[in-house]
């Protein structure tokens, strides 16, 4: 009897991504296979390298240009809101010691400071990330402003008629400002000088990626190059040439461009942002200096602190004390300044400023001195008179320390701006170069492969 037919399974098909495998590996051990692979490497090395700088060199304009435009406008602009209610603060106190003789000027200095700090939370709330601790900050002030305003009108009525509740009001007022708006307002500075700082950090480190990218893709263009010379005998190859020659470009005006920038705005913080923030927090020194010592007549013994302890304790007059812990910041935060500025016109303010503060603490010495004796309004007009008075000097260091900063932040301009400037175009002529780059080499590969056709 026959034996059955063995019946034989058919072959199993291969799948189109393994047959495309192994056409590609037969076809990489020709020349012409070679070629392409070649060609098709050093492409895509260009390209990422052109593409890898755009997009490194954008992030770090992008940072840049926030650092000119808008983190550091925003930090000044957080500064100005300290000072305009440290100010709106210490011209509520000079206004209530003049009592009925309260100038008009005194009083529309204290309605500006408001108005001010009011635009400026306007301002920085609409720059603000919604739900950031900044707007939380923002929405805080905008709170309080309305319920300090509230307390120094009712100050300001019970003293024009003689009630002695107007001092608890302003004393009360004065509170607020220096226990809620204030710390608000100081938070509210340090946040935008730590996106600032942040700015910063993302503007000026080497594109490290970029530039190792370029490196590798000049190897390879000089490799082949090098190749296409010992099988040819042909120095010269115009697609590889230009290729290498646009990637040269790339890489020099990558690593020269953005060396520019970064010592530029290296120079702006140095020589500007620095001595902003320490001439900003002499300026906030001053303004809690002035308005502790006219809260010291307001309060006349009302509120005391102890220095010491045990025996060796001492009680002080709480503003007073307080005055003189302030005017040490000043002394400190000036002296500094001075050290941070480069050229006469930054520096010649700062010593101004120096001058008015020792002047300063002579006259407060006096009228401590008048007002320890029983002689309260001797005591007054050295602190809010029309000459001689305290006001003057603390309107001198006022004035000097905002000339200051308009000069510092006129040389943060001009240097960030040219760190911005170095960068400007980078980006897209990047790209369009490796474009060009990727092109040459494809063609430069396509000239070898027409011989063998």
């Amino acid at each position: 009897m026959a034996e059955p037919a063995t019946l034989t399974p058919p072959p199993t098909r291969r799948t189109a991504f393994a047959e495309g495998v192994d056409k590609a590996r037969a076809a990489a051990t020709t020349e012409p296979g070679r070629l392409r692979v070649i060609g098709a490497l050093l492409a895509l090395l260009v390209v990422a390298f052109g593409a890898v700088t755009a997009w490194q060199t954008a992030d770090r304009e992008a940072a840049a240009d926030d650092v000119l435009h808008k983190s550091q406008p925003l930090s000044a602009a957080a500064a100005d809101i300290y000072r305009s209610l440290a100010d709106a603060n210490t011209a509520a106190s000079s206004g209530f010691l003049a009592g009925g003789q309260e100038t008009p000027a005194s009083r529309q200095r204290y309605e500006d400071d408001i108005d001010k700090a009011a635009a400026n939370l306007v301002t920085a709330a609409n720059n603000s990330d919604p739900g950031s601790p900044s707007a939380a900050a923002i929405t805080k002030l905008n709170k309080l402003l309305p319920e300090y305003k509230g307390l120094v009108e009712r100050a300001r009525t019970y003293n024009r008629q003689g009630f002695p509740v107007g001092g608890a009001y302003l004393r009360y007022a004065n509170q607020k400002m220096q226990d809620d708006m204030l710390p608000a307002a100081e938070d509210l500075y340090q946040k935008e000088n730590q996106r600032l700082e942040d700015d910063y950090a993302d503007a000026t480190p080497y594109p490290w990626a970029a530039i190792a990218l370029g490196v590798l893709a000049l190897a390879g263009l000089a490799w082949a190059q090098h190749r296409n010379y010992r099988r040819t005998n042909r120095v010269l190859n115009h697609g590889l040439v230009a290729a290498t020659a646009t990637a040269t470009v790339v890489l020099l005006w990558l690593v020269i461009g953005h060396s520019v920038a970064r010592a530029a705005l290296n120079d702006s913080y140095d020589h500007g942002v620095r001595s902003l923030n320490v001439l900003h927090d002499a300026r906030i020194a001053s303004l809690k200096a002035r308005g502790n010592e006219n809260l010291t007549l307001v309060a006349r013994g009302a509120e005391t602190v102890k220095v010491g302890s045990g025996t060796d304790a001492t009680t002080l007059d709480k503003y007073d004390h307080d005055f003189t812990d302030d005017m040490d910041d000043l002394g400190s935060g000036l002296a500094l300044a001075a050290r941070y500025a480069d050229d006469q016109a930054g520096e010649k303010p700062v010593t101004s400023a120096e001058g008015n503060m020792a002047v300063w603490k002579k006259r407060h010495t006096a009228a401590r001195a008048e007002d320890d004796n029983g002689n309260y309004e001797q005591a007054l007009a050295l602190v809010i008179g029309d000459k001689g008075a305290t006001a003057e000097c603390f309107d001198s260091v006022d004035k000097n320390l905002d000339l200051a900063l308009q000069h510092e932040r006129a040389e943060f301009q001009q240097a960030a701006g040219n760190g911005l400037d170095a960068m400007t175009g980078l980006s897209v002529g990047a790209a369009v170069l490796a474009v060009l780059g990727a092109a040459g080499a494809v063609l430069g590969i396509g000239r070898r492969l027409s011989e063998y056709r």
